[in-house]
């Protein structure tokens, strides 16, 4: 396939409709995903070209979206659940993590859940506290569940494809604020495995660890610790669940210094698991502290002022960094 230009949400549109090409089984199911097009315009269009019975418009409840995948799944059919936005996560969570996620042990690995939960998260839309959120610990945090968040135009559609492939319910996180970005790829080019990292740049003096939009951020705040003569490994997980941890062990041996970043909330969130996992399988090598940088532990404001300050952007990191390795921050 030639070069081609192409947004993170006509990467994910074109996962959607190559998939349900090639899939029978492949449906949609949410609110407003059919006519209207997704709340983000992801689904545009595929009812035209799949027909209302396979791209599914539902009524407002989130738990029946959830609900009704579940049990598609288990009837055979390989459904694709839209939730509008990861803050409304909360109310399906007897379906999704005490159903989709534990299924398969509780029949004895006889039946599985083969699904996907597509949704966003993440700020930069000025959409409030109820409508900002980087809730991906929850998921995290339940065994039986994996979760994608892709970074990259190129992501965006490789990971989609491979979720659809997978026996068990995977968790697909996009940020609201990725969804213009654009980039030109190449979609035939190899990509790594699911469940393996990226890494977006090397390093000798630190390595960054990082996943979805927090991934640009660290590559620029890199760019500037470069003209300063530290050279930043930057790490994008790409999936937290499975989680590469032998990559992340290997670059961090390396370095001796590392840093996780995450627009999630800094208490018990993402961040704190990954610095707490380096800390303990990496002690021998490390020569400072693990360094966590995340949200502000706040309900997100409408205000843009506030909703920036209250999550890592790259200057940040940079004066993150610059205190680990040298004890000073930019000027």
């Amino acid at each position: 396939m030639a070069l081609q230009e192409l947004t993170y949400r006509d990467a994910l549109r074109k996962a959607l409709a190559d998939a349900m090409t090639e899939n029978p089984d492949v449906v949609i199911i949410g609110e407003e995903v059919g006519r209207y097009g997704g709340a983000y315009a992801v689904t545009k269009d595929l009812i035209k070209e799949f027909g209302g019975e396979r791209v599914i418009d539902t009524p407002i409840s989130e738990p029946a979206i959830v609900g009704a995948a579940v049990g598609a799944a288990l009837a055979g059919l390989r459904p694709v659940a839209e939730l509008m936005y990861v803050d409304f996560i909360g109310m399906t969570m007897d379906q999704l993590a005490n159903q989709a996620a534990k299924i398969r042990y509780m029949f004895g690995g006889q039946i599985g859940v083969p699904m996907v939960l597509r949704t966003q998260g993440g700020t930069g839309r000025s959409a409030g506290a109820q409508h900002s959120q980087s809730l991906e610990a929850y998921v995290m945090h339940t065994p039986g569940l994996r979760l994608a968040m892709p970074a990259t135009v190129a992501d965006a559609y490789h990971l989609l494809r491979q979720a659809l492939t997978k026996p068990d319910p995977v968790v697909f996180i996009e940020h609201k604020a990725l969804y213009t970005l654009k980039e030109t790829v190449d979609l035939d080019a190899p990509v790594p495995d699911w469940g393996k990292v990226a890494i977006r740049r090397q390093g000798r003096d630190l390595v960054i660890v990082t996943y979805s939009r927090q991934v640009h951020y660290a590559m620029e705040a890199a760019k500037k610790l470069a003209a300063q003569g530290i050279e930043a490994t930057v790490i994008d997980l790409r999936t937290l669940n499975p989680l590469d941890f032998d990559t992340i062990r290997a670059e961090v041996e390396k370095t001796g210094r590392a840093m996780v970043v995450s627009e999630g909330v800094m208490t018990a969130g993402v961040a704190a698991e990954l610095s707490a996992r380096i800390s303990e399988e990496c002690f021998d090598f490390l020569e400072d502290p693990v360094i966590r940088v995340a949200g502000e532990d706040i309900p997100i404001s409408v205000s843009t002022v506030l909703e920036t300050g209250s999550v890592p952007g790259p200057q940040l990191i940079v004066d993150t960094a610059l205190k680990l390795l040298t004890g000073r921050v930019a000027a």
